[in-house]
């Protein structure tokens, strides 16, 4: 039986939480090159700290999933937030590139605790449609993040150097951790917690749900679109087509509109449609923008063809995750932490490999191009394939 629909509040706070990622993916992005000079190193060298915080991220989620399944997710939701806070607190006092990449990882750390809780969350408390609905509003906030993200990055860095934007990762994460404390988690908890059945149990319970496992799959690949554009976003832009910060910061954040509209147009589609249905026009128009990408480059490469193909791509996300999410946690009634650990994981472990990989990859836009277009076949067949599945079907009810 579902429990009344959620407060703003409620969502707010999870947004935010999950909002941790992007910002401390996307924040730093036009301090890279200020970065690399401090660091003495190059900007290629640099973007192995994103992969660092993307693999360290999946296992902080894989053991902090079991954990909110048997501790409940208010003290392991906090104490990655507290984990999070110090280690970007520590990154502001250093110019040390190997220590830098460390504290980056304990960051991540924190990072994965605090996020693999906001899924298991919403299982907690509504389900099906419902659930992608909410998947789908946390999102509309949560995209506010990367779409300020660079902008609050080059307003810091023009006022305290790069060090100061990881001050400011560091008090935001300590501040959303003393509203959790006063709100979310003031009273009874949220999720009581569970008898004590090992990780390894919880973990074999949900690889044997094997109808989920496409979702968790697909999950891994899409991000891995995404993420190799964050990744490599300022070379394409500044370096390849030669824009400037502030405009670079421009061009990212329309990518974020789309995925606003995208979100909302979700959640008035759900009304009509189910998940699954919306989850396969969502790849399919990714699909469409990887190869408008490929055209555009072959044809003709000009910034202002090249950015609205981009738009449609990473757009393509706000539809993609909610509905995709929703149809993944819908199978684990139980374990829902634990389901929603190995989804994170996977998805920033695949993400994070391919996205190092890709520094093998010739420095060009088609290479990298072409290694999104790769991953997006890979949905496309998850998605497409013939899938005789109950759960599924009870969606379209």
């Amino acid at each position: 039986m579902n429990e009344p629909s959620p407060r703003f509040g409620f969502v707010l706070l999870l947004a935010m939480t999950v909002a941790l990622g992007p910002l401390a993916l996307d924040t730093y992005l036009p301090a890279f090159p200020a970065m690399a000079d401090a660091l003495a190193v190059d900007s290629h060298a640099l973007s192995l700290s994103i992969s660092i915080y993307v693999f360290v991220l999946s296992l902080g989620q894989l053991i902090g999933g079991p954990l909110s399944d048997r501790l409940g997710r208010g003290p392991v939701l906090m104490a990655g937030l507290a984990i999070f806070s110090l280690a970007s607190l520590a990154i502001w006092q250093t110019e040390d590139f190997r220590l830098l990449l460390l504290l980056r990882a304990a960051q991540a750390f924190g990072g994965g605790w605090a996020a693999v809780c906001v899924p298991a969350l919403v299982r907690d408390r509504v389900h099906g449609r419902e659930a992608a609905k909410l998947f789908s509003l946390i999102g509309l906030i949560v995209v506010a993040a990367p779409a300020f993200a660079p902008s609050i990055g080059s307003l810091l860095l023009e006022l305290g150097g790069w060090t100061s934007i990881f001050l400011f990762l560091g008090l935001y994460g300590a501040i959303l951790l003393v509203a959790q404390r006063l709100t979310l988690f003031r009273g009874p908890r949220v999720s009581p917690p569970a008898s004590g059945v090992s990780a390894l149990r919880r973990y074999a319970a949900v690889l044997s749900t094997r109808p989920a496992l496409r979702f968790i799959g697909l999950q891994a690949m899409a991000f891995s679109v995404m993420l190799l554009f964050i990744t490599h976003s300022s070379f394409i832009y500044q370096q390849h087509f030669g824009v400037g910060p502030e405009l670079f910061a421009i061009l990212f954040g329309a990518n974020i509109v789309v995925m606003t509209v995208m979100m909302l147009a979700n959640r008035i589609a759900l009304n009509r449609f189910s998940p699954h249905r919306l989850l396969r026009f969502a790849i399919t128009l990714q699909a469409s923008g990887i190869a408008a990408l490929l055209l555009v480059l072959w044809l003709a490469p000009t910034l202002w063809l090249f950015v609205p193909s981009m738009m449609i791509t990473v757009g393509a996300m706000g539809a993609i995750s909610p509905n995709n999410q929703a149809s993944c946690m819908e199978y684990f009634e139980e374990n829902g932490g634990t389901a929603a650990a190995l989804m994170g994981a996977l998805q920033f472990s695949v993400a994070g490999g391919v996205s190092a990989l890709s520094a093998m990859l010739p420095e060009t836009v088609e290479a990298i191009v072409l290694g999104m277009a790769i991953c997006s076949a890979v949905c496309l067949l998850l998605v497409w394939a013939p899938f005789r599945d109950t759960a599924l079907e009870s969606q379209q009810l």
